[in-house]
């Protein structure tokens, strides 16, 4: 019966990879859509979006039926709790790559073709890479770094409104663009606040201790 239940956790682990996986793919094509105008990977991450929102729910079915017909105590039962905690993070993540990409396929963003947004999104898809590494590797060091650079992410956002100002003010002819990339690069910020949210369960899955806590 132990037996059984391991591989069940198991089971769950793989899924969250996989999830995991689907969400990089989803702010890869989104991200590809906006720099090069490719309605096609724009779709695509739609799709992969929907994909997501199916497998949260399978995964949230799974660890109810392991926390009612196992009945799981201690570490393993931390392990449950961080996989529905993390795919909360990971389907908001699909979620807001998909308003990237619909933004893409139905606005002016030629404005987001490069510079600081640019920047910002390689370095919220290196966020969210990390972060699904940590979860895989349960590498408390690796979640750190991923917490630690949000604060750049921020303030690649605060740049970006910076250049989309300036941008309104040289031409107003462009302000649409200008404030459809603004929302654009809030979704990426958005982004990557989920991957520290992940980041910050894999430490309680480590440690038992969730970064949020007052000391």
């Amino acid at each position: 019966m132990r037996s059984q239940f391991h591989e069940q956790l198991d089971a769950l682990n793989a899924a969250l990879i996989a999830m995991g996986a689907l969400c990089e793919g989803a702010i890869a094509c989104a991200v590809k859509a906006l720099t090069t105008g490719d309605r096609k990977l724009a779709g695509d991450a739609v799709e992969k979006s929907r994909d997501i929102d199916r497998r949260e729910r399978e995964i949230e079915t799974s660890c109810m039926k392991l926390i009612m017909q196992q009945q799981p105590v201690a570490r393993d039962l931390r392990q449950i709790t961080v996989a529905l905690k993390i795919i909360t993070d990971m389907e908001r993540i699909g979620n807001q790559a998909a308003d990237i990409a619909e933004l893409c396929s139905t606005c002016d963003v030629s404005a987001a073709s490069g510079g600081s947004i640019a920047e910002m999104a390689t370095a919220v898809i290196r966020m969210v890479t990390s972060a699904v590494d940590a979860f895989v590797r349960r590498d408390e060091t690796l979640a750190r770094r991923v917490i630690f650079s949000d604060d750049a992410a921020d303030g690649l956002f605060v740049r970006v409104k910076g250049e989309m100002c300036a941008l309104i003010s040289e031409d107003r002819t462009r302000g649409e663009a200008a404030l459809d990339t603004l929302l654009i690069a809030k979704y990426l910020e958005r982004i990557g606040d989920h991957a520290v949210g992940i980041a910050q369960w894999v430490i309680y899955a480590v440690t038992g201790r969730h970064e949020g806590e007052e000391a």
